[in-house]
């Protein structure tokens, strides 16, 4: 994986469905911004790329495809994401926020029974993050924020699937501790999940 020499900074939250990193990620740019950075909020899976809809299509269960080649398609869309948006933004000076990026991947990759080194390999030539945040809600909280927002549950949104993922996020963030990914209760009001959050992007960026 490729370190970061762009003048801008790559800040990636990360965690189940249901656990915040959406509302972090607006959260966060806001605040960035409030400082007078040039910020750019995305996501992953994006929602251009011919990978990207596809993507969408299988989670929706539109579309069927074996985990291999579901992961081999987040890794494409994730090349037309870093091409396209990220590094010509990093280039620029930009701080780019993203909700979501390879390290979804492996978690969820890896709860389908795929081998996280193939997982890491297919992914190797891609930029990593100046911090990434694992925002660590239990599986069960997850499902219940996502039964009360009212929202159709997707392909991983069941409370097994849940377990598993949640177990690998656990696992990776231990394996990637020296590489500035931060594990955040995110069990907490919003507000004070991203008090901690905003520590370490004071003290990193």
């Amino acid at each position: 994986m490729i370190t970061n020499q762009y003048p801008g900074k790559f800040i990636v939250l990360e965690g189940l469905d249901g656990s915040g990193q959406t509302t972090e990620t607006n959260i966060l740019a806001n605040f960035l911004e409030s400082k007078g950075k040039r910020v750019v909020r995305t996501k992953e899976p994006t929602i251009h790329s011919p990978a990207g809809k596809k993507i969408r299509k299988i989670l929706d269960k539109q579309q069927s495809a074996t985990p291999a080649e579901l992961q081999k398609l987040f890794a494409k869309d994730r090349s037309v994401h870093l091409d396209q948006v990220i590094i010509p933004h990093l280039e620029k000076g930009d701080y780019v926020v993203s909700d979501r990026y390879f390290f979804s991947t492996f978690a969820f990759g890896a709860a389908d029974g795929l081998d996280l080194a193939w997982l890491i390999e297919i992914n190797d030539s891609f930029l990593f993050p100046d911090l990434t945040f694992f925002l660590n809600v239990r599986p069960e909280i997850c499902l219940k924020r996502i039964i009360k927002r009212g929202e159709e549950r997707t392909l991983f949104e069941k409370i097994e699937k849940l377990r598993l993922v949640y177990k690998n996020y656990l696992k990776i963030t231990k394996r990637f501790k020296d590489a500035q990914v931060i594990t955040v209760n995110g069990e907490l009001e919003p507000a004070s999940v991203f008090e901690e959050i905003k520590k370490y992007v004071e003290e990193h960026c």
